[in-house]
C-alpha cells in the first residue's frame, strides 16, 4: 500500500518520502522539511499516534491521518494527538489527493491582497463574509490579526496549526453566531459532503486547550460559537 501510494502520489505531481515505520519516518522528518506529513495508525515500532504526538512537539506542519476501517478509537486518538484530518483505508488515490489539496491550501492560507481577484482558493475576499485584510479582532484577552494571522491570549502568542487556524477565523468571522458541524466541515475542511462531525469536536477541543476552555462555547444539538 505504501508504494502504490508513493507511485500514484508522484503521478499527481508531488514528492513522497516514504518511511516503512514510525522511528524511520521520524528522523526523516528531523532531517527533512515537510509540506504534509501521511501517518497510518498501525505503523511498526513506533505508531502513528505516537509519531504524531513528536511531531506536535516541534512542528505545525498539516498531518494526515490513515486509519483501517472502523477504528473509531485510532480516528479519535490520532485526531487528540494533533492530526489535522484523516482517511480510512481502504481509501480511492482521488480522495486521498482532495485531503491533500485542501490541507496545503490551509497550510498556505492568507488572506487577499488589497485589490486581490476575488474567488481564490483559501482567500478571504471582499465578496466573502469576514474580517478586513489587517483588522486587529479582541474577543475578551483573545487577540487575531487577520493581516499576519497572529494569535495572541492575553498579550502571549498562541501557536495554531493551519486548521486551529482555519477554524478560528471562520468563528471569527461570525461572533456570536452558531456554526453547524457540517457549516464548519464545508468551510474549513472543504468537505463537498457530509464529513464525520468529530474531526470538528476534536479540533474545537484542541483549540480550547489553547485559547481558553470557556472561549468557544458549545450550543447543544446545534454546534459551536465563539464568544464575544
Amino acid at each position: 500500500m505504501r508504494r502504490s501510494f508513493t507511485v500514484s502520489l508522484e503521478r499527481y505531481g508531488y514528492t513522497v518520502r516514504a518511511a516503512a515505520d514510525g522511528l524511520t519516518g521520524l528522523e526523516s522528518f528531523r532531517d527533512e522539511e515537510f509540506d504534509l506529513l501521511i501517518l497510518d495508525v498501525m505503523l511498526p515500532g513506533l505508531d502513528g499516534i505516537g509519531l504524531c504526538r513528536k511531531v506536535r512537539e516541534t512542528s505545525l506542519v498539516p498531518v494526515l491521518m490513515m486509519s483501517a476501517r472502523g477504528d473509531g478509537l485510532d480516528i479519535v486518538a490520532g485526531l487528540e494527538a494533533g492530526a489535522d484530518d484523516y482517511v480510512v483505508k481502504p481509501v480511492d488515490t482521488n480522495v486521498l489527493v482532495a485531503r491533500i489539496r485542501s490541507l496545503l491550501r490551509r497550510a498556505t492560507y492568507a488572506p487577499a491582497p488589497a485589490g486581490g481577484q476575488p474567488g481564490q482558493p483559501g482567500q478571504v475576499t471582499e465578496q466573502e463574509p469576514g474580517p478586513s485584510e489587517g483588522e486587529l479582532l479582541a474577543f475578551g484577552d483573545l487577540t487575531l490579526h487577520t493581516g499576519g494571522l497572529d494569535v495572541a491570549v492575553g498579550g502571549t502568542p498562541v501557536a495554531l496549526t493551519p486548521t486551529e487556524l482555519k477554524l478560528l477565523l471562520e468563528f471569527a468571522a461570525h461572533p456570536g453566531i452558531v456554526l453547524e458541524r457540517h457549516t464548519l466541515l464545508r468551510n474549513v475542511w472543504d468537505y463537498g459532503w457530509d464529513g464525520d462531525s468529530r474531526v470538528v469536536d476534536l479540533c474545537v477541543q484542541r483549540l480550547r486547550g489553547k485559547l481558553g476552555r470557556d472561549r468557544i462555547e458549545t450550543v447543544r444539538g446545534f454546534g459551536y460559537k465563539l464568544k464575544r
